[in-house]
């Protein structure tokens, strides 16, 4: 009987890590997650790539091998579109947040950005994306999908962004899709998990911050939160506060461009944007 691609993918990593037990445990719209065991060790990860999807987290795949385990989940090992990688059974950051634990969850998060941007010996992968190439959809977006009432606000984030494109920063490796429900909880502390495989200003890796998590778009425009969370991040990681700023509501911005493009809402953005500008013309 003939295989599907995935059962014949799944079959080569069983035979090539002498796994067990495979259990399937996740589908995204990027790939299959199963849960499998190695020789009766501790459970792993497996994850098959979609093809359509496999460039975009081919990269981010390398980018948690680079990081070698520290601050993001460890990968044992990468055979073509397979990665097989630690098993993570802990809750996600967010909940935390959801919890009325935001100020803790704000350590930690300030604590795993730590652990991501650290120096490593190790060259980075040569195939990251620049952030500008990342900032496209907000660049080549047509102003008339926002509502009207929102388009000063689109006009407003657009410059902001190109503006931080144009003041030169660091270029490091990012994350590029850092948010409270991408980090998760294990014995070896808080480890992120699904990076996008980017390259550009340090800055950029707390903007998704403000507008996360799920569930909290209330809190998340706080005036008083925005504040604290900025202050947090130019504090513990020494990035200049009016950049973090401009980061975050950049990236909100750019947030709703993708939702638009998705034919979904975008309630959470335009509740929050105005704060962010605000915050940021005050910083």
């Amino acid at each position: 009987m003939n295989q599907s691609p995935l059962e014949t993918a799944l079959s080569r990593a069983m035979i090539r890590w002498s796994l067990t037990k495979s259990t399937p445990v996740a589908e995204t719209a990027t790939s299959w997650v199963f849960r499998v065991e190695q020789n009766g060790r501790k459970p792993a990860a497996l994850k098959i790539l979609k093809p359509a999807k496999a460039e975009d987290e081919r990269r981010g795949g390398a980018l948690l091998n680079w990081y070698g385990g520290e601050g993001a989940v460890t990968v044992f090992d990468i055979d073509g579109d397979t990665v097989f990688m630690e098993w993570l059974d802990g809750v996600p950051l967010g909940d935390a947040v959801r919890k009325g634990r935001d100020g803790e969850a704000t350590i930690a998060f300030a604590g795993v950005v730590a652990q991501l941007h650290k120096p490593r010996p190790e060259p980075a992968p040569e195939d990251l994306i620049p952030l500008r190439q990342r900032f496209r959809a907000l660049f080549d977006t047509d102003v008339r999908a926002w509502p009207h009432t929102a388009r000063d606000l689109y006009a407003r984030a657009n410059g902001i962004a190109l503006r931080l494109f144009d003041r030169p920063a660091a270029q490091i490796p990012l994350h590029g899709d850092l948010h409270h429900d991408n980090i998760i909880s294990s014995d070896r502390g808080w480890l992120a998990i699904d990076p996008k495989g980017v390259i550009g200003d340090p800055a950029y890796d707390v903007a998704n911050a403000f507008i996360n998590p799920m569930g909290a778009d209330k809190l998340a425009a706080e005036p008083k939160r925005i504040a604290a969370l900025a202050d947090a991040f130019s504090s513990r990681l020494g990035f200049n506060r009016k950049r973090v700023l401009g980061w975050a509501a950049a990236h909100a911005a750019l947030s709703a461009c993708w939702d638009l493009e998705d034919g979904n809402a975008i309630v959470g953005q335009l509740a929050i944007l105005p704060q962010l500008l605000a915050a940021y013309d005050l910083a």
